[in-house]
């Protein structure tokens, strides 16, 4: 439950109305396993492109309809199977270089952690080290590790309270604390990651704010 001094209203607001992970907006049924969380990946690199977050959830639907719900299968598919999907999304302005780095991801995901990024997880020692990881791969920076540690640490609890900078911005914007400890302390752990994204909203929209704040 929240502390006294925050909006018990707005957490529920937050959570009932803007409180959806973009894995879930993706289709992705998140889990501490291979598959989900390479789509969780190629959710992750498709959200690193300067589009809005709708284009990227539906082209990656689009991409795990066309098959590569794996980095086997993602290596194996076409390339202009690859830019179609990608197009169906509505992601034509980065469809050509996002094709090349998916077969990229893939191929890296296959050679450096044998297709399962559990092994990545079990071998970085602590958050600094798996976002080192993540930035490894060809198109995730600073920003796309960040997205992956946000969405991933309801299966990976050790990597708990996790709140980057975005997510900090919004939860000041609601008047909720920023500090990792606090603010995953107003909800119970597996509604973090809910709480996580919906304050990424709300510093991204002032129109979340407006919608979730006391009047």
């Amino acid at each position: 439950m929240a502390a006294p001094d925050v909006p018990r209203s707005t957490v529920r607001a937050l959570l009932d109305r803007h409180g959806v992970t973009y894995a879930e907006d993706a289709g992705i049924a998140l889990a501490d396993e291979p598959a989900p969380l390479w789509q969780l990946l190629v959710l992750t690199l498709l959200l690193s492109a300067r589009i809005r977050s709708e284009v990227a959830v539906a082209a990656a639907r689009e991409l795990f309809a066309a098959g590569c719900t794996t980095p086997q299968r993602t290596r194996d598919t076409a390339r202009r199977t690859l830019v179609a999907a990608l197009g169906r999304g509505g992601y034509r302005r980065y469809d050509e270089r996002t094709s090349t780095q998916l077969g990229e991801l893939a191929a890296k995901v296959l050679d450096d952690w044998s297709g399962d990024l559990r092994r990545m997880h079990e071998q970085s020692d602590d958050v600094p080290a798996l976002e080192a990881a993540l930035q490894e791969f060809t198109g995730i920076g600073p920003a796309g590790a960040a997205i992956f540690v946000r969405e991933v640490q309801g299966v990976w609890p050790d990597v708990a309270p996790y709140v980057d900078g975005l997510a900090a911005r919004g939860a000041d914007r609601l008047g909720l604390p920023v500090a990792p400890e606090r603010l995953g302390a107003l909800v119970d752990p597996a509604d973090l990651p809910r709480l996580v994204a919906g304050c990424v909203r709300a510093a991204r929209s002032k129109a979340v704010v407006a919608d979730v704040r006391p009047r």
